[in-house]
């Protein structure tokens, strides 16, 4: 049950809370003082889509925020305790709404996701506005209307997992059937480049080594010149520089005997005349694996051109070369042996198929059963509203399909929701035909079918609340007064919570409220104000009655009507 409401910087609302209780709450006002925008809070509070067009102006958030008593037994109560939350201190529910479109919600003072909010309010409530009269028209709807009542959302929702597993394996399978001649050619093709690749067993790097070998090659005699000169100087020549180190050391050796200072520079020479001669031992080896073989840089510069081909036909450098390399084997694995994989594809979808066939046949059983049950209880709920000659007739159809495939069942089309399409008919006068509800029914016949089906779903969904919003849109006399009496009926089960417009609905009410749109401050603003009063109720069922004149004579009708609502 909805315990209390709390709005604030919402639409023209400033700031407002409502207390409402057990039994059947009213809420009247002048059009526009923004009755609707409170079921809109509440709405949004369970968990409807929000937009930042609904803070009010000059404000940085709106905040919502609603209380409900909560069943221990109940679904919502359940996924509390799951969330160590306390069904029992109730459940509270805040949503901020930011100007700058962000976001928040809070359940029991912690941050919740919009996820969790949906979960815990599924049952809580139920909202009939104008967008379900308009919804009531479009056939799309009406299926899932007979699926609430059937309690088979689960089996349908099992119907289109099915459905998306299978869907994306048969145009794979099909897309594999259609190419499978061209893929076979790609993948020859694939495999002439991946063994012109490997065929030449290319190292990281061999490009960039080959260069510098080409390059110490083809410079091989200067090299040769540069390394026997350096040799020649350092110690092969008469007085080269190791013989005339060597001198100066002996002598520096001799001198320090005369100053001992001497003797650390004099080894640190002789330490430097050792480093030359492993210098000139390392000139001499590298001499001798200098090759000026012409036949030898012929070789190197083929290999060389090989490469570089190839780096111009995959890419243009190596890296991408080897890249490109590791693509074509990945595709040529996801392509190769097509008939292999589309015999595992065919098993794959056959399996599904058949599981969808089954669950589909089920479901369309079950609807089968369910929509003569909702037909004969709404024509009962609509003779309580009078309109008791009213056949209601709920129709549902398959498409039949035009071959045998994945997406077919006896003949007829599997879709994500079934094999069925649900039309509402209806023949409000006898000797009708019954036709589609858009065609036939009138604005107060709406109303009315949208009562009598929110009446029944209300059952097989064990909702706590059930709020109206335009329940007496084109109705009045003695069916409005029928109306009320349904909703007090509702209300002796459920907690009922009415925008009306009617002071033959109004006059049932346990609970009133006047809503009323006030300027202060240059400000539009809507107030709410609880009727306790017997006096407070007369005058506002006399508004209701009579408008702005308000005579004797209607003051005495609206207290008529409050006494005779029993």
């Amino acid at each position: 049950m909805l315990s209390e409401l709390a709005i604030k910087n919402f639409a023209i609302i400033d700031d407002i809370r409502i207390s409402f209780s057990n039994g059947l709450s009213v809420l009247t006002g002048e059009t526009g003082a923004g009755k609707s925008i409170i079921i809109e809070a509440v709405n949004l509070l369970l968990g409807g889509r929000a937009s930042a067009d609904l803070v009010r102006t000059g404000e940085k958030n709106a905040e919502l925020e609603a209380t409900f008593e909560i069943d221990p037994g109940s679904p919502a109560a359940a996924i509390m305790a799951a969330q160590e939350m306390d069904p029992e201190e109730g459940l509270m529910i805040r949503r901020i709404i930011a100007a700058n479109g962000k976001h928040k919600v809070f359940i029991n003072s912690r941050h919740a996701t919009m996820q969790l909010l949906k979960q815990v309010t599924e049952n809580l409530a139920g909202i009939s506005s104008q967008h379900a009269h308009q919804g009531l028209l479009k056939e799309e709807n009406h299926l899932s209307i007979l699926d609430r009542f059937a309690g088979t959302q689960g089996l349908r929702n099992e119907v289109k997992a099915i459905y998306n597993d299978l869907a994306p394996l048969v145009k794979e399978l099909s897309d594999l059937k259609s190419g499978a001649a061209r893929t076979e050619e790609e993948n020859e093709f694939l495999r002439f480049q991946i063994g012109e690749i490997e065929g030449v067993n290319i190292r990281a790097n061999e490009d960039q080594e080959l260069e510098q070998e080409r390059l110490r090659l083809r410079s091989g005699a200067a090299i040769v010149e540069g390394v026997t000169l350096a040799m020649d100087e350092i110690f092969e020549r008469e007085h080269s520089i190791l013989e005339r180190l060597g001198m100066i050391r002996g002598d520096l050796e001799k001198k320090s005997t005369l100053d001992p200072k001497l003797a650390p520079i004099a080894e640190k020479l002789s330490q430097s005349l050792f480093d030359i001669e492993d210098l000139a031992e390392e000139l001499r080896l590298y001499k001798a694996t200098i090759d000026l073989d012409p036949k030898l840089l012929e070789e190197t510069e083929e290999r060389l051109d090989q490469i570089q081909k190839l780096k111009r036909k995959y890419g243009g450098a190596l890296e991408t070369l080897f890249e490109r390399y590791d693509e074509m084997k990945e595709q040529l694995a996801r392509t190769d042996n097509v008939e292999g994989r589309i015999a595992n594809l065919e098993e794959r979808s056959a399996l599904l198929a058949e599981e969808l066939s089954v669950k589909a046949l089920a479901l369309s059983e079950q609807r089968r059963g369910a929509a003569t049950q909702l037909a004969d209880l709404a024509e009962n709920e609509l003779a309580e509203l009078e309109m008791g000659n009213t056949r209601f007739v709920i129709s549902l159809a398959q498409t039949p399909s035009a071959e045998p495939g994945y997406f077919t069942v006896d003949k007829m089309v599997v879709s994500p929701t079934g094999l069925d399409r649900a039309s509402f008919l209806m023949a409000p006068n006898p000797g009708e035909e019954p036709k589609p509800l858009s065609r036939i029914a009138s604005g107060g016949e709406l109303s009315r079918v949208v009562l009598a089906l929110t009446a029944i779903l209300s059952k097989t969904e064990a909702l706590g609340t059930l709020v109206f919003d335009e329940v007496d849109s084109g109705v009045g006399g003695k069916t409005s007064d029928k109306v009320g009496k349904k909703l007090k009926s509702l209300a002796n089960t459920y907690q009922v919570i009415c925008i009306t417009h009617l002071a033959q609905i109004a006059r049932y009410g346990t609970s009133h409220f006047r809503i009323e749109k006030n300027v202060v401050n240059q400000r539009t603003a809507t107030s709410i104000t609880p009727l306790g009063d017997t006096e407070d109720r007369v005058a506002e069922i006399a508004r209701m009655i009579g408008g702005e004149e308000i005579t004797q004579a209607t003051l005495t009708h609206a207290r008529e009507l409050l006494t005779l609502q029993g």
